[in-house]
């Protein structure tokens, strides 16, 4: 028996896991080479914004 999929909530996942599987591209995200929480997650937004730019200049 076939179950129903709901295309919609289906592409809003898959675009929420590709969000967040961009930033594991940056090895230093993926790795955690940082040794504080505040150094790790100031990396994580520069890697963000990186991601964004690259986006808004395609």
């Amino acid at each position: 028996m076939r179950v129903g999929v709901d295309h919609a909530i289906y592409a809003l996942r898959n675009l929420v896991e590709r969000c967040f599987n961009k930033p594991k591209n940056a090895r230093r995200v993926t790795t955690r080479y940082d040794n504080t929480a505040e150094s790790f997650l100031e990396f994580v937004d520069i890697t963000s914004i990186r991601i964004c730019i690259y986006h808004l200049s395609t």
